[in-house]
């Protein structure tokens, strides 16, 4: 009888000392896969599952808990992507190892995968999130057709999951990547509010200023890049949006 093989992960890279993925210093492990097509995505490479290295959860742990000096009493370790919830057995097992060692685990996703009609997907994403100390939600846009537009997938599920975080008081930081002329319209970031004030468990809000450091990526990949020639918002324009989001 053979044995059971281990699980292993689809790994893009690794960032050892990570300071914007969540509190305090990070490892943040950024996973390969995303069914998501974000015409400013500045991690294209990232798409395919089938890319990056393998690991074992174990072995990746082994890795990263080298870095565990970095972190100190408010950090830890971070996982991004691609989209992580795409693994989710990986990622499951990956951050039962990390709570086994006291380490604090943040989820930074954009959602896509969650499918809160499926009882499978769901029982493994509630023991993820028994073992999730934070979640990193993007909100890419609130209108479902420029949602559509915008990422070529719906935001329904992705609006439910932040419903589910809020009602089992499960942390959770929201993130919008602001884009001059498309998802910066005072219609959206209002009714992105109108959510915010009924989300209970949210600690942070961010504004990401669009750029344009990934437009070198999606060159190399050959693949057209459709914001070509949209400028970054200008400082105004950000203090603008925060003010809007309360921020």
């Amino acid at each position: 009888m053979e044995e059971n093989k281990a699980l292993v992960g689809h790994v893009h890279s690794l960032e050892t000392f990570g300071l914007v993925d969540g509190p305090g210093v990070r490892t943040v492990v950024f996973l390969q896969g995303c069914r998501m097509r974000c015409r400013y995505c500045h991690n294209p490479e990232t798409w395919s599952m089938s890319g990056g290295e393998e690991w074992t959860a174990k072995d990746l742990f082994n890795r990263v808990y080298r870095y565990r000096t970095y972190w100190k009493n408010n950090g830890g370790i971070t996982v991004s992507g691609g989209e992580p919830l795409l693994q989710i057995d990986f990622l499951l097992e990956f951050f039962a190892l990390a709570k086994a060692k006291g380490i604090h685990t943040t989820l930074d996703t954009s959602a896509n995968p969650f499918d809160p009609d499926s009882p499978e997907f769901m029982d493994k994403f509630e023991k993820l999130m028994e073992v999730t100390d934070l979640v990193m939600l993007d909100i890419k846009e609130m209108d479902p057709e420029k949602h559509k537009a915008l990422t070529g997938q719906t935001n329904e599920n992705i609006l439910a999951l932040a419903d589910w975080l809020s009602d089992h008081g499960k942390a959770m930081w929201i993130r919008h990547v602001l884009v001059p002329d498309l998802t910066d319209d005072e219609e959206g970031l209002r009714a992105l509010r109108a959510k915010l004030d009924q989300w209970t468990s949210v600690e942070r809000v961010e504004i990401l200023p669009y750029h344009t450091l990934g437009l070198f990526k999606w060159k190399n990949l050959g693949i057209v890049y459709p914001l070509e020639g949209v400028r970054t918002p200008t400082l105004e324009e950000v203090e603008k949006a925060e003010k809007i989001l309360g921020i």
